[in-house]
């Protein structure tokens, strides 16, 4: 347990700080310089992809991942940065002892086991309350550099903290969504009114304040800048056979295709079998998705 006098330096300069932080895992990641991402319980596979994707890059550049481990976007985000075989830091609103949700049980288990930290203000035995969340997410924006916004709507918990971002002098970043999607109403206003748009962990890791970015490639082994013209992409397929290369041209990251309207770009092409057959070979390296009922998505 953490009291007042022992929190992060970040975290005690908020004007309301918790008196006491209870924690499970490695307390000194708390003052780590790391980058809080939230968004939506119901995130699209666009929105799920876009949060582990980032959150595995910018991990692997040791930039700490923080989030709250509720299911959606919070639980994908932990998950990205485990993926990377790096520490995550998750917030919660409940007691040390209480995971919320408990299908996370898991997940909460992992984090402990790749040199993580858990931590909440609630006291032992604080069950699930709808007040103590958005208390939580002013520890977490507090904790970070800035804020990640993914999917979103328009009164969300995410608003919240990208709110207590904004009041505690945080950065603010936010992955532009589709316009028709109620979820992308919370990202796409935020980069209307200033937000750093985000696409490719690039684009964080560009608008980090300087010493940040210095000390963190430091600590990066071999660590080179990106040569000129190989920017980081969501697009490439280099190396694919004609065939795999074909299929997943018709996919999309952030809408699915019935394997019915796949045969029917493809027709006159492809024969069902091959179709089958690129499909099945590219769910298995990871560059494609299925989803229920024969759809299927392009991975990140």
């Amino acid at each position: 347990m953490l009291r007042r006098r022992a929190l992060p330096e970040r975290l005690r300069e908020i004007y309301d700080p918790p008196p006491v932080l209870w924690i499970r895992g490695n307390a000194e990641l708390l003052s780590g310089h790391g980058i809080a991402v939230v968004g939506t319980r119901q995130p699209s596979p666009y929105g799920s992809g876009m949060a582990e994707l980032l959150s595995r890059d910018l991990a692997s550049r040791n930039l700490i991942i923080m989030s709250g481990m509720a299911r959606g976007i919070d639980a994908f985000a932990h998950r990205g940065a485990i993926a990377s075989n790096k520490p995550t830091v998750a917030i919660w609103g409940t007691g040390i002892d209480v995971i919320y949700p408990k299908e996370n049980k898991a997940l909460a288990e992992q984090i402990l086991a790749t040199g993580g930290c858990i931590a909440t203000e609630q006291p032992l035995g604080t069950y699930p309350a709808p007040p103590n969340f958005p208390k939580r997410n002013r520890i977490l924006s507090a904790l970070s550099i800035g804020v990640l916004v993914i999917e979103a709507a328009e009164y969300s918990g995410s608003r919240v903290t990208a709110r207590c971002a904004l009041e505690q002098n945080r950065d603010v970043y936010a992955v532009p969504g589709n316009v028709t999607n109620k979820n992308s109403w919370g990202p796409n206003t935020l980069i209307k009114q200033g937000a750093k748009l985000v696409a490719t962990w690039e684009d964080v890791w560009e608008d980090l304040p300087t010493q940040v970015r210095v000390e963190l490639e430091a600590t990066l082994p071999g660590y080179a800048p990106e040569p000129a013209g190989t920017a980081a992409t969501l697009f490439e397929d280099h190396g694919l056979p004609p065939t795999e290369s074909r299929v997943i041209s018709v996919l999309h990251h952030d809408e699915s295709l019935q394997l019915d309207e796949i045969m029917e770009k493809l027709e006159g092409e492809f024969s069902s079998s091959e179709v089958f057959t690129a499909l099945f070979e590219l769910e298995l390296a990871g560059k494609v998705k299925a989803l229920p009922g024969k759809h299927y998505v392009r991975a990140f």
